[in-house]
C-alpha cells in the first residue's frame, strides 16, 4: 500500500575479481566479530581494486591500503585491503584517485603489488564493510568466485 516508503535494494559490487568468504573467518578480531561494520571479505587474485558503488571517495589512507565510498544517499563502504597492512607504510599500493573525487562503480581506485603485501602483511583477504553510519535493514550477501564488479551485497 506504501510501496512509495520502500527502500530500494542498493547493490554492492566486488571491487576486486577473488573469492568471497564470509567476514567472520577472517583472522582479525576487529573485522570477524563485526566491530567496524557488517559485510563480506574477498580472497583478492588481481591487482586492482574499484570502487564497489556510485558515489564520492570519502576517504583513502595516507598510507593507501584502505578507502571508503560514500554514495548520494545513506550508504558508505569500506574496502581494507589486506590485514595489518597499514605497517607497510604504503609500499605495494598506488593511489590512482584522490579523496573527493566522483567514482562509479567499477572505476580503478588502487593498484596493488600482491605478491609484495603476500610477503609482507599478514594476509591478503579483503573486508568490504557497510559502515555503520549507512542506514541498512538488512544484507544479503553472496559467496563464491567472483569478477569484479559482480554483486556481492544487496542492501535493504
Amino acid at each position: 500500500m506504501f510501496g512509495f516508503l520502500k527502500r530500494k535494494v542498493r547493490e554492492v559490487k566486488s571491487p576486486v575479481d577473488g573469492q568471497v568468504i564470509t567476514l567472520e573467518s577472517v583472522d582479525d578480531e576487529v573485522f570477524s566479530q563485526k566491530m567496524a561494520g557488517d559485510g563480506v571479505a574477498i580472497i583478492p587474485v588481481s591487482n586492482i581494486f574499484s570502487a564497489p558503488i556510485d558515489g564520492v571517495v570519502s576517504k583513502i589512507f595516507s598510507t593507501n591500503h584502505a578507502y571508503s565510498i560514500k554514495s548520494k544517499k545513506d550508504l558508505e563502504v569500506m574496502v581494507h585491503i589486506g590485514l595489518d597492512t597499514v605497517s607497510l607504510e604504503g609500499k605495494g599500493f598506488e593511489r590512482l584517485v584522490q579523496e573527493g573525487d566522483s567514482v562509479k562503480s567499477g572505476d580503478d581506485i588502487i593498484r596493488v603489488d600482491l605478491n609484495y603485501i603476500r610477503e609482507h602483511a599478514k594476509d591478503i583477504i579483503t573486508p568490504i564493510i557497510i559502515s555503520d553510519e549507512s542506514d541498512v535493514r538488512d544484507i544479503d550477501t553472496m559467496y563464491g568466485v567472483v569478477k569484479s564488479k559482480d554483486v556481492i551485497m544487496e542492501v535493504h
